[in-house]
């Protein structure tokens, strides 16, 4: 269990306040710091939103959200490789006594993830690279990333280093089970997900 750091003003971390001057400027963007480049992106659309509303179903399923472990949205992530760090993932199984290891700047240590989610965008060669490495670094052992613009659905398991020893990729028409590591039996239906996160108006 780590301790949590003390929390330093703003002012002596020039990325974190542009990085909440930017949020405080475009509300509903999420402001990311990953290997020293603020990263900005728009609000999701509705298909994003979808997608992440039928993912949530199988981990409440398995009883992943209450008591040891929790299924939460948005949630600051402490990048340990960085100075400044930090990630908001989409979705994230985390511990459920995350609320010890707040690190700063409303960001938690990664001891507490078991699980990591991301639904791409526009950006979405950040989520298929930057944050492998970032994630990866940080030690979270399961990183899921669905790929709207490849249809398809990648785990990454085994942080070693700066990537993931274990990189599978699914296509719709499989279902995927998650490792017992994050604490259940999860399973996820590629098509179904993938279907979700398209939109109706393309």
């Amino acid at each position: 269990m780590s301790a949590a750091s003390v929390e330093r003003p703003h002012g002596d971390r020039p990325q974190i306040a542009e990085a909440n001057r930017i949020m405080d400027r475009l509300p509903g963007y999420r402001v990311e710091i990953i290997g020293g480049l603020l990263i900005v992106s728009p609000p999701p659309d509705v298909a994003h939103a979808r997608a992440l509303s039928r993912l949530r179903r199988p981990f409440y399923a398995a009883g992943l959200d209450g008591g040891e472990t929790e299924v939460l949205e948005g949630v600051g992530l402490w990048l340990p490789a960085g100075v400044e760090d930090y990630a908001i993932p989409d979705l994230a199984v985390v511990d459920g006594d995350i609320e010890d290891h707040l690190v700063e700047n409303n960001c938690y240590d990664p001891i507490a993830f078991r699980l990591v989610l991301e639904v791409t965008s526009s950006n979405y060669q950040n989520d298929l690279r930057g944050k492998v490495t970032a994630y990866a670094q940080a030690k979270i052992p399961v990183y899921v990333i669905v790929d709207r613009q490849h249809q398809r659905l990648h785990v990454l398991t085994e942080p070693a280093g700066n990537t993931y020893a274990n990189h599978r990729v699914h296509a719709p028409g499989e279902i995927v089970a998650l490792p017992d590591s994050i604490g259940a039996k999860v399973s996820l239906d590629v098509d179904q997900i993938l279907k979700a996160g398209q939109s109706k108006a393309s």
